[in-house]
């Protein structure tokens, strides 16, 4: 029998099934989640005549010997919808190859368990993860220490909408308006107008997806002004924003009286999930109930990707349960538990009396089915827009100035040094003035014994000096006159180390702070620590501090990209290779925004 194949007494999967996500690229998998793909299927032909025929779930008999316990790190919003078909399961001795089914469910944030796999998973302690977006799964299997994941399906969804307390909908022409995602962008204006929060875009899917997707409508009604627009409305956003889903609820209207409706700091308006929606008005009774608006271009949607956690290690006895505990959650019991907590199911079709809970009424577009969740690079891209715009930034640059990088790129009649150097300006315009950046440059015994010497002093990029400069205007000025050091060699480690005290020295509280380090060689300083006391000693530097990381880039054929791998996961950064020198400020922008995203 394969490994993942379905366990015995297996429920069916109602509606239609599990919806198949794009399972991290690691060896292996691809064929693997065929064969569980067949499995699911196998289970809903052979369980649905059964549910049919006696309307009950066929757990088998008595309990007999200990329980497999299966333990699941799930959605704040999803939990209790999963434990109570843990409980239920449990009460009638659901069976997993003949032991019964023991499923303990806990909380857990998605940017919460993506951070801790990124770290290499070990404080999990989690068989498998239902976050609310494969957002999460994708951040985490971009990180080459995480442990692999494989995504068995979905287990439920809900639309991303726009929720709007009763008086101020009203005022926006509920529910016959129907808004699209670039306007409800613009809708929020400032104190006189409707004030729009969200969940951070940057520890939230529904803010994260639902500012993806009015970036991608304004880009389609604005065209080149869409990009100026989105920003403004980030800004805009970023001033009414709570850590998460839950406590941006808890910036609504207490009430609905004038008080309540006119202190400013709450908001009239928030991006949120149809099922937040639901479980929020029934909650809080009549006074600050939600109405719904669904952009009429098409909603986005969580998806609850029902995923296995470290599937290489996961034994069979394991992964068995775990599948038999999500045909408990796709059969018509499973499905009624969802549905009862505000959940879609999977293929997205609206429960009527669902909608209408969480605010939907006709004419608004409740019952259209959601559009699938955007493209990963779409949602990168967005939240680069976000951690530019609204996050300011601390870094310091560190440059290779050894004597290899006077080599010509090819293809481009330059050297290494003046397409790194143009390449750095051109990603310096992408920084506002409120962004600190500094410039070192390194190569070996530079200043005395030292490997290194500071070009520009970290500072904000609009503070000026007594002759008027601009810090924008100083680091151009110094990128232009570096020039490779004749017989110049490579001091990478020591230069490393001490960039990162210095880095560490002078860390912003509220900012987003990290250590760029750029090398087309391996380190060639005889007489400096080695890799392994360098990686050591940043890793007691890092730990129990504020993130703070080393984005590696190794430039050209020569770099030594394992060295920036180990040095940049001493400090949870990351590491990144580029030919050509060109690419260099593409790579650090998107490299600050990975990171920014885990700050």
């Amino acid at each position: 029998m394969p490994r993942h194949s379905l366990p015995d007494n297996s429920g069916s999967h109602g509606g239609r099934g599990a919806r198949a996500l794009e399972p991290p690229r690691r060896a292996g998998n691809r064929r693997r989640t065929v064969m569980l793909a067949t499995a699911v299927v196998v289970a809903i032909a052979a369980g649905t005549a059964v549910a049919a025929q006696t309307g009950v779930l066929p757990f088998g008999g008595s309990c007999e010997g200990d329980a497999v316990e299966l333990r699941i790190a799930a959605s704040p919003d999803i939990a209790p919808a999963l434990r109570t078909v843990a409980d239920e399961a449990r009460e009638n001795e659901a069976k997993s190859d003949g032991r019964c089914l023991d499923v303990r469910v806990s909380e857990r944030t998605g940017t919460e368990v993506a951070d801790t796999l990124t770290r290499g998973g070990d404080d999990l302690d989690s068989d498998v993860w239902v976050p609310d977006s494969k957002v999460w799964v994708d951040r985490a299997s971009s990180s080459a220490g995480a442990p692999s994941l494989e995504t068995l399906g979905n287990v439920a969804s809900t639309p991303v909408t726009l929720a709007v307390v009763r008086p101020a909908a009203k005022k926006l022409g509920w529910p016959e308006r129907k808004i699209s995602w670039a306007k409800m962008a613009s809708s929020s204006k400032g104190d006189d107008e409707l004030r729009l929060g969200s969940a951070d875009p940057a520890r939230s899917a529904t803010g994260l997806l639902a500012l993806t997707q009015m970036q991608s409508s304004a880009v389609k009604e604005e065209g080149k002004k869409a990009e100026t627009k989105t920003a403004a409305a980030a800004k805009r956003l970023a001033e009414r924003t709570a850590p998460g889903d839950s406590q941006v609820v808890a910036t609504l209207p207490r009430d609905a009286s004038r008080a309540e409706l006119g202190n400013p700091q709450r908001n009239h308006a928030l991006i949120l999930s149809e099922q937040a929606a639901y479980a929020h008005n029934k909650r809080e009774g009549d006074s600050t109930d939600l109405r719904l608006f669904y952009p009429k271009d098409g909603t986005t949607v969580l998806d609850y990707p029902y995923t296995l956690v470290d599937d290489q290690k996961v034994d069979t006895e394991k992964s068995r349960a775990a599948l038999r505990f999500q045909t408990l959650l796709g059969d018509a019991k499973g499905r009624q538990v969802l549905s009862r907590n505000g959940f879609r199911p999977v293929n997205g079709k609206a429960d009527p009396a669902v909608a209408r809970e969480a605010g939907g009424r006709e004419p608004q577009p409740f019952d259209e089915i959601p559009g699938d969740p955007p493209r990963t690079k779409d949602v990168s891209a967005t939240l680069g827009m976000w951690t530019i715009t609204v996050q300011s930034a601390r870094f310091m640059l560190v440059v290779d100035a050894s004597a290899s990088m006077a080599q010509e790129v090819p293809g481009r009649g330059q050297s290494r040094m003046d397409v790194t150097k143009a390449s750095l300006i051109q990603g310096l315009s992408q920084f506002t003035p409120d962004d600190e950046v500094g410039l070192w440059e390194f190569s070996t015994r530079l200043d005395g014994k030292r490997d290194y010497r500071e070009l520009v002093p970290t500072k904000r990029l609009g503070s000026r000096t007594s002759g008027n400069e601009t810090q924008r205007d100083r680091l151009t000025g110094a990128f232009g006159k570096m020039a490779p050091i004749p017989e110049g060699a490579t001091g990478l480690y020591d230069t490393t180390l001490a960039a990162y005290k210095k880095a560490r020295d002078g860390y912003a509280q509220g900012k987003f702070n990290a250590l760029v380090l750029l090398t087309d060689g391996a380190n060639e300083d005889p007489g400096s620590i080695n890799r392994d006391e360098l990686t050591a000693e940043l890793d007691e530097l890092s730990e129990g501090k504020p993130l703070l990381p080393v984005i590696a880039v190794a430039v050209g054929p020569d770099a030594d990209e394992k060295a920036a791998k180990e040095i940049a996961k001493a400090t949870n950064g990351s590491s990144h290779q580029v030919d050509d020198p060109a690419q260099i400020h593409a790579v650090i922008l998107k490299a600050i925004m990975a990171a920014g995203s885990r700050d």
